[in-house]
């Protein structure tokens, strides 16, 4: 088939292209390096043009507060124009790289989340990025019938190999230049970024329109997944713990200091919102991909240890004495 990728320069867009053209389609790619641009419609018609499925992964990533109207333009209007200008070039399906904290986030560690849960608008609406993935998500289904099917996919954190701009393993390599202090008490969940493609093509052929797929791999405290990530890289995991208690104080400690050391153009190594974010529990359940889609993620270790071997093979973690000599050994 010949398959229109949005994002196809993106972390999850390049293991799109990739997979789609191992299968022999003929792929589409439109990103903005390409010149395209998700927000005018004439292009992205044109680039739809003949194609009859379209798969859309552009987005942007920001956890910072002022970057809420961009966010919203991207992910929201984005999505819009682009499946508008999909419909009007006759193409057939449009499948939506939406994000599993659409729905996967809680204060409550006992809670996996799936398709059927509420939205839980109390804590979405604290971070714009997720506020704007789920009003994207919403007016993308809306739009699902009357000659274009829709179907949404959620995945969680992307990792593995290829995360050239850091939107997703930022945390991981952190971790590897031990710059993390103390761990939240919250808990992550994360698939492979080559996972979440397949989950895409499988949706692409299977997917019932106007559904959404949660596709992760594995719910992990965070504790345990920096320790998981420590002793694969060799190194000493953060050993302090802080405590949900003290969250707000937390919080409100993190945003003056962060604000002090700016002034005096020092940072942070995690920002206020992540921090924030840190303490919530993004737990899902992938059983639904896994029953109608016949997806199925690979080991999350494997996962792990291929995100850290990527991040050190491209130079993206700054070598500290500990990480060299591990490197030498070839560990």
């Amino acid at each position: 088939m010949k398959v229109l990728v949005t994002g196809a320069t993106g972390f999850l867009g390049k293991h799109v292209c990739a997979a789609l053209r191992a299968r022999g389609d003929e792929v589409v790619p439109f990103s903005r390096s390409t010149g395209g641009d998700i927000l005018d419609a004439a292009k992205v018609r044109a680039a739809a043009t003949g194609c009859e499925i379209a798969l859309h992964c552009a987005g942007f990533v920001s956890r910072r507060p002022e970057d809420a109207e961009r966010l919203y333009r991207v992910h929201v209007e984005g999505t819009k124009t682009v499946l508008e200008a999909c419909k009007t070039a006759g193409v057939r399906r449009v499948v939506v790289a939406s994000s599993s904290g659409t729905v996967a986030i809680s204060d409550d560690p006992d809670h996996i989340a799936t398709e059927s849960d509420d939205a839980p608008m109390g804590i979405i609406a604290r971070f714009p990025y997720y506020r704007a993935k789920l009003f994207a998500e919403r007016a993308a289904l809306a739009m699902n019938g009357d000659g274009l099917e829709v179907v949404c996919v959620n995945p969680s954190l992307l990792l593995g190999p290829g995360d050239d701009n850091g939107s997703s393993t930022e945390d991981i390599r952190l971790v590897l230049e031990q710059r993390i202090p103390a761990v939240p008490p919250g808990g992550a969940s994360f698939v492979d970024a080559r996972d979440a493609a397949e989950g895409m093509i499988l949706a692409m052929e299977r997917g019932t329109p106007g559904d959404r797929y949660l596709l992760t791999a594995c719910n992990i405290t965070l504790r345990e997944l920096f320790g998981r990530v420590a002793r694969m890289a060799g190194i000493g995991a953060p050993i302090l713990s802080m405590p949900r208690a003290f969250f707000p104080a937390t919080k409100a400690a993190a945003s003056f200091v962060d604000r002090a050391l700016k002034r005096i153009g020092g940072s942070l190594p995690i920002d206020p919102v992540s921090l924030e974010m840190a303490h919530y529990y993004w737990y899902a359940s992938s059983a639904h991909a896994e029953r109608e889609l016949a997806w199925v993620p690979r080991d999350p270790n494997e996962t792990l240890a291929d995100t850290v071997r990527d991040l050190r093979e491209r130079g993206a973690v700054w070598p500290t004495p500990t990480t060299q000599a591990v490197s030498r050994d070839g560990a």
